[in-house]
């Protein structure tokens, strides 16, 4: 009976720190003279000058001694309610930081391009390496079908006959050689087409940033299968 009696305590002793807790986050002082009422589980109305046990899970209203409204004591917070919480603010601190993050990005996207001539020639300069490419592989096409013309004139005199080896191999390097380039020149097209989409959507975010949309207050461009945005932040 006496350990009983001492458990007992010792739950009445956590209960008031928990209460004491939550009436600190309320903004109110536990220790502080004042008048708690509420109505417990059986429907009984309680009246208390310190937070009341019997109502931890309900809203406690909070009085002055004159009776008049001092605050609210709001109901301690189930496991499952407490999760649901922490939940909600570990969101709120995601979004908090994708929103400082989307500041800085714009930011950054203001300061390198203070304008639509500054964003028109890195464009160029990104598209003109790509370009240059498609340009050497064409040349080397032409420079490879130019090889092809003589070997495929010998090869002639072989119809129905035995080709050299020598010969043949040529003309299996150059075929190729041919079909890797233009491999090439298919993937550096998609890759124009890659850049040019996104310094588009890159342009329409601008427009709106130098129109004086605040950083930070567009919708964030969503990620498509055509790859990440040019601008990179350090």
């Amino acid at each position: 009976m006496k350990q009983s009696a001492q458990l007992h305590g010792v739950g009445h002793a956590v209960a008031r720190l928990a209460v004491a807790a939550l009436a600190a986050a309320a903004g109110l002082d536990a220790a502080a003279q004042g008048i708690y009422t509420c109505t417990d589980s059986r429907g009984r109305k309680l009246t208390s000058d310190r937070p009341i046990l019997e109502c931890l899970d309900r809203e406690q209203k909070v009085l002055n001694k004159d009776g008049s409204p001092r605050g609210v004591l709001p109901p301690s917070l189930t496991a499952e309610e407490r999760a649901e919480l922490e939940a909600r603010e570990r969101r709120r601190e995601q979004e908090r930081m994708a929103l400082q993050d989307a500041i800085r990005r714009d930011k950054l996207l203001l300061s390198r391009y203070p304008n639509e001539k500054a964003h028109h020639k890195a464009r160029e300069e990104a598209l003109e390496d790509v370009r240059k490419s498609i340009q050497n592989s064409e040349q080397r096409i032409a420079e490879l079908e130019r090889e092809r013309k003589p070997l495929l004139d010998e090869a002639e005199f072989y119809k129905g006959k035995q080709m050299p080896a020598k010969l043949k191999q040529s003309l299996e390097f150059v075929e190729v050689a041919v079909e890797a380039h233009r491999t090439l020149i298919r993937n550096q097209q998609a890759e124009l087409s890659r850049i040019n989409f996104l310094y588009d959507q890159e342009l329409d975010r601008l427009r709106k940033l130098w129109a004086g949309a605040k950083p930070g207050s567009l919708p964030q461009p969503q990620a498509t299968a055509q790859g990440e945005a040019p601008t990179q932040a350090p």
